[in-house]
């Protein structure tokens, strides 16, 4: 089955198109499927990476299983402390 292509043109400094020739000689393929690869490569890393939205959620639950916080006594202080700040600007507007 044909593989769909798309032509592009890309600006790349010197550097980077003597990589990109030099990958392909290396591997043996043409400088497209170098560049094809590269981008798969970025893409999958990029998946995986563990600084993302995700783990930032895992770490957070996994600290505070670790360190048996209580939640409950945490939401009921700020919840105080958010109180008692609006009284204090309602109170400072009047």
């Amino acid at each position: 089955m044909a593989t769909t292509t798309i032509k592009s043109t890309y600006s790349l400094d010197v550097a980077s198109v003597r990589t990109l020739e030099a990958l392909a000689r290396r591997w043996k393929v043409s400088k497209s499927e170098v560049l094809r690869r590269a981008i798969k490569a970025a893409a999958d890393e990029d998946a995986t990476r563990e600084d993302g939205p995700l783990a930032a959620l895992d770490r957070l639950q996994t600290a505070v299983r670790e360190r048996s916080l209580d939640l409950a006594a945490w939401e009921r202080e700020v919840g105080e402390e958010r109180r008692a700040q609006r009284a204090g600007i309602t109170a400072g507007e009047g």
